[in-house]
């Protein structure tokens, strides 16, 4: 019984993140999960409107990225590894820039025009516009 109740306590402590894909108030295009996920997976280079697109991520292991790699790339660490591993080896294409907090991704997409993020919602201020949450 007291194994169930341990299990039963450690499921419903995890909470998962709700993941806010942000743009640069400057950008006013209008993004889907299909045109956010292709942008992130180097299939579109630019936003509709034109702008060159430079995708910003999270480290790997942050929550918001594994919520954001499930929900909206429906890939896990893994698959994205080999992914990015063929792209880098044939010369296609590089993964996104990385960056080690939410705190971080909001400053580079506030300061860059063409940057689009994710982040933990609970991360995001009014220097960044929201395109969706996951």
């Amino acid at each position: 019984m007291k194994k169930w109740i341990l299990a039963a306590s450690l499921c419903c402590n995890v909470a998962f993140a709700e993941v806010a894909v942000i743009v640069n108030p400057s950008n006013g295009d209008a993004l889907d999960k299909d045109s956010i996920s292709r942008l992130f997976l180097n299939k579109a280079k630019a936003f509709p409107s034109g702008t060159q697109a430079e995708p910003i991520a999270l480290d790997e292991g942050a929550a918001a990225t594994d919520e954001f790699n499930g929900k909206v790339l429906n890939k896990t660490a893994a698959q994205l590894t080999a992914f990015w591993s063929k792209l880098v080896f044939t010369g296609k294409g590089q993964p996104p820039k990385a960056l080690s907090s939410d705190a971080d991704v909001v400053a580079a997409v506030a300061a860059n025009a063409g940057a689009i993020g994710y982040v933990d919602a609970s991360a995001v201020n009014d220097s960044v516009r929201v395109v969706a949450t996951f």
